[in-house]
């Protein structure tokens, strides 16, 4: 690859690649490998690193690897590995047959550390935890050496295959490598490479009981699978010494090198693991799926597409200044995509009914309607019309204000597709709330136009009574109710979450096209949005539609702010 005048700049990850295969660096390959933990769901933020990792390999002829490193087995589950390979898939990415663990690689790396230790390179520690961190010092201040750090080497190779055989409980040793108490970057200062843990791991059972450290693990790995951009996020910047002393340190077949980039924020939402499993348990959501979520399994059920996420990445690009992306733009692109692609139907979400009085009882008609008007390929489609019909509660108003164009008493409206109409009487409970307009119609009219060129200021949707499907439907909003979740609050996220981030509403009539509506379709209701049928409560007869996004395009503002 190369730029050119008609070729837009490459970012510099792309950059560093191209350089170097011009300079026939790793003789001519390009490796790259997506290495999640699997200790809990993808989200948004994980996509980018996707996008990245398997886009480079794609554009420059390539190689993506896909491999779990799971060093920590008291965290990790196979519902993780089998999600995260889902949502891979999802997003449009194959890795082939190169589906890797880092517990495929324990015996090699135990091996290695036995190089270290040969080398006088690593040692059993018999300090504590709380002690090793005392013993690390400062960023101001230099740590100091463990009394154990001098061990001979004949007892350092003793104590590890004694941890490896199990005979020391949990935390009672570690081996660490020896490197540099004094150096400026704490990441140095004798790591921990190995810890005692007794746990069950979701691959090797009970096979292990000490494992090794994610910085361990993490540039050996690559090393062994042969990876030759190990491209990750910033606050992995200060961790490249460790990743280099090792691969330098150790007789590995391949030398990788780390590439930091900034990673993904976004406004309005929460990326880290943790607080996303915090809201999964307790309670605060239904489940890691759940479509308030930022992970792409709740995206994927609220009805955001792999394209629209994809073309999301590829407009935030890539950097390595950290920012904050709003969520406007990533609603924007879902928008942007389901408007080429998602048929128009007609669904009135809070019904009222209207009674057309001087409509034939018993008659129905079949009017065109057009499913997409961004793409006349998609054709039209036949809505029954007939003399009852739904319309929305909040299209309306007995007392309207001076802006308000819609119905009213005496007040005529467009149909669409339909007819006009004007509402001639309203039918009110015993405590005063409007159950019923009377309206009649202007049988001239069909198809929305008057032949005489009188013009109505309002063009509302409906659905006929008779033939409607009821169905439930989900109004998601933001999760959270301000941009930085927590940030004034002293850093307690939950105390912004949004109170009115999911209304139900169950009892919405749609029309008859969308009772063959299967899970994963997605619609725009004309008026009200973009929607999708839920993947996971949806029935055959009792369809369960999740709102996507609405028609409302803050992003469009937010651009238009920025210019002035």
């Amino acid at each position: 690859m190369s730029t050119t005048e008609s070729t837009p700049p490459l970012d510099f990850i792309r950059q560093i690649i191209a350089d170097d295969l011009k300079a026939g660096k790793n003789d001519g390959r390009v490796m790259t490998r997506f290495p999640p933990e699997p200790n809990g769901y993808l989200h948004i933020g994980h996509a980018k690193s996707i996008c990245l990792n398997f886009g480079v390999a794609q554009e420059f002829g390539g190689l993506c690897n896909l491999r779990f490193d799971d060093t920590n087995p008291t965290k990790e589950e196979v519902e993780y590995v089998e999600s995260i390979q889902e949502d891979v898939r999802w997003l449009g990415f194959d890795w082939g047959e190169r589906l890797y663990f880092a517990s495929d690689y324990f015996e090699e790396l135990y091996q290695y550390a036995i190089k270290l230790i040969e080398t006088g390179k690593a040692y059993v520690d018999d300090l504590s935890a709380d002690e090793i961190r005392e013993y690390r010092g400062t960023l101001i201040a230099p740590g100091k050496d463990s009394p154990y750090r001098q061990r001979p080497v004949a007892e350092n190779l003793d104590l590890f295959q004694r941890m490896r055989a199990g005979e020391f409980p949990d935390g009672a040793r570690v081996l660490r490598a020896k490197i540099d108490m004094a150096s400026p970057n704490l990441n140095m200062r004798d790591p921990v490479l190995y810890r005692i843990l007794h746990a069950e791991h979701h691959r090797t059972g009970n096979k292990w009981c000490i494992y090794p450290m994610y910085d361990y693990a993490h540039p050996l790995s690559d090393a062994l699978e042969g990876i030759t951009h190990s491209i990750c996020t910033l606050e992995f910047e200060d961790h490249r010494p460790l990743y280099d002393w090792l691969v330098d340190n150790l007789p590995v077949p391949y030398r990788p090198y780390q590439y930091e980039f900034a990673r993904l924020n976004l406004s309005y939402t929460v990326m880290s693991k943790r607080k996303l499993l915090q809201l999964v348990n307790e309670g605060f959501v239904s489940g890691w799926d759940d479509p308030r979520m930022p992970t792409l399994s709740g995206l994927r059920r609220r009805g955001y597409t792999p394209e629209a996420v994809r073309h999301f990445c590829e407009k935030i690009g890539v950097g390595r200044r950290e920012n904050i992306v709003d969520l406007a733009l990533l609603e924007y692109c879902v928008r942007e995509d389901l408007n080429r692609r998602a048929p128009r139907v007609m669904a009135v979400l809070r019904p009222l009914k209207v009674v057309i009085e001087n409509y034939p009882e018993g008659q129905v008609e079949e009017l065109e309607a057009v499913n997409n008007p961004e793409d006349p390929a998609m054709g039209t489609r036949k809505v029954p019309f007939s003399r009852e019909l739904y319309i929305e509660q909040e299209d309306f108003l007995e007392e309207p204000p001076k802006k308000f164009f819609r119905l009213a008493p005496g007040r005529e409206v467009r149909l669409r597709y339909a007819y006009y109409l004007k509402c001639v009487g309203v039918v009110k409970d015993e405590t005063g709330k409007v159950t019923e307009l009377r309206c009649t119609y202007d049988p001239e009219t069909k198809g929305g136009y008057a032949p005489d060129g009188r013009q109505v200021k309002a063009t509302l949707h409906w659905v006929a009574a008779a033939q409607a499907v009821p169905g439930e439907v989900r109004l998601y909003d933001r999760l959270f109710t301000q941009p930085a979740p927590g940030e004034e609050h002293g850093g307690d996220f939950k105390a912004d979450l949004n109170p009115d981030s999911l209304e139900v509403l169950r009892d919405c009539r749609l029309e008859p096209s969308l009772a063959g509506a299967r899970p994963g379709d997605f619609f725009q209701f004309e008026r009200m949005g973009y929607f999708c049928v839920d993947a996971k409560d949806s029935a055959p007869a009792a369809p369960v539609f999740n709102r996507t996004v609405t028609l409302r395009d803050p992003w469009a503002k937010i651009q238009q702010a920025g210019k002035k």
